[in-house]
């Protein structure tokens, strides 16, 4: 078992203009939506090699552990800013999206295998929202914290991140978000999910007048 030692997380810092696409007729859509789900979010961690120590089952149950966190922590920012009034639909408890997939047996892998209004008919939404997250090192959550000893101390982290918005009657393409961030070693799914949320609080499509 690979020695597990707890870094200090770095900052992110967002890089190039993020690609935003939003449906022409979304204001149609928006009118008629009253909760949306955030389904697990599909990590890939990308490494030249294993550091020695480390096996490809170590970087699968990192890649679940950190799509969980991600998408409780935007869920907890989403739901900090729908509290404030910002945004006229509702978010559905990331808890009760995860035990429903659970009880038909649909892991975030599982979920490839469903069109998006399938999957928001399941969890009775009216839109989903998902994701990838595709980053060149592990992130420093909980149960799997990577170290210098693998790493080497400063090394920076590039991660790319995709939120995509899907209307669930239809399964049509809503809203879309691409965005390259970059950050120290050892950066959170908090910190990933707080620049992210910084970035698209003016673009987020469901925002108010």
């Amino acid at each position: 078992m690979f020695k597990r030692i707890l870094i200090i997380a770095g900052a992110f810092t967002l890089s190039a203009c993020a690609t935003v696409y939003t449906s022409e007729d979304f204001s149609t859509y928006q009118a008629e939506h009253e909760t949306v789900a955030i389904l697990p979010y599909t990590v890939n961690i990308t490494l030249k090699e294993l550091p020695e120590g480390m096996t490809e089952d170590d970087i699968n149950s990192m890649e679940i552990e950190e799509s969980l966190s991600f998408q409780k922590v935007l869920y907890s920012q989403f739901l900090s800013r729908q509290a404030k009034g910002e945004y006229t639909v509702e978010f559905q408890d990331v808890d009760k999206t995860n035990t429903i997939l659970a009880r038909n047996d649909i892991n975030a892998d599982g979920l490839m295998r469903y069109t998006k209004d399938e999957v928001a008919t399941l969890l009775g939404v009216d839109s989903v929202i998902s994701g990838t997250i595709t980053r060149s090192k592990p992130m420093s959550t909980g149960g799997a914290i990577a170290s210098t000893i693998f790493f080497g101390f400063g090394s920076t982290n590039q991660v790319h991140v995709n939120m995509t918005l899907h209307d669930g009657a239809t399964g049509d393409l809503l809203w879309s978000y691409d965005h390259e961030l970059a950050g120290g070693l050892g950066s959170s799914p908090e910190g990933v999910a707080k620049s992210l949320m910084k970035e698209i609080a003016k673009k987020f499509p469901y925002r108010r007048q």
